[in-house]
């Protein structure tokens, strides 16, 4: 009995622990009056490593409204692997929350996108999820000048993120 108490024990102390470092992201999203804003093309400027992006660059995400007010998201990088780019086509639907999708690049299982924050001309976007482990700098433009790009940096630090395994755009 005394192993099992201690195992039990071990494991909910562990659930807390996790439960409590997923928490720790603020995932407070900004306000995005007009959606259309969010259409068209995106270039990730940032990211964590993952295995759906593991290698690829110069990644871009295309952002499409199809008739019945869904999204059509196109992510596509260049995987020098192959030496070709890959392409990943999900949905994304808008909440009640104008800060959030949920998309979708599997079936029905869908994941929160949180706009964290925004460039004043909605030149950038820092996109979060529910994870810790998820987070993104996409921009109109394949570059920001550094001074801003640290700014963004900053506020993905403010929102709980530690962002010293970000990749860059090279």
């Amino acid at each position: 009995m005394g192993l099992w108490f201690f195992t039990g024990t071990l494991a909910v102390l562990a659930g807390i622990l996790f439960l409590r470092r997923r928490s720790a992201i603020d995932r407070t999203t900004v306000e995005i009056a007009d959606r259309r804003e969010l259409l068209g093309l995106w270039y990730e400027l940032a990211r964590f490593d993952h295995p759906f992006e593991r290698g690829l660059q110069e990644v871009e995400a295309r952002y499409t409204l199809l008739d019945d007010g869904t999204l059509r998201v196109e992510n596509s990088g260049f995987d020098p692997a192959i030496g070709a780019r890959r392409t990943a086509v999900g949905r994304a639907k808008f909440t009640a929350d104008s800060g959030r999708l949920r998309v979708s690049f599997y079936w029905k299982f869908y994941s929160d996108y949180n706009i964290l924050e925004r460039g004043v001309r909605g030149e950038w976007m820092l996109v979060g999820s529910r994870s810790p482990r998820y987070l993104w700098i996409l921009a109109r433009s394949e570059e920001l000048p550094a001074d801003e790009l640290e700014r963004i940096l900053d506020r993905a630090r403010e929102h709980g993120y530690d962002t010293t395994g970000l990749i860059l755009r090279a």
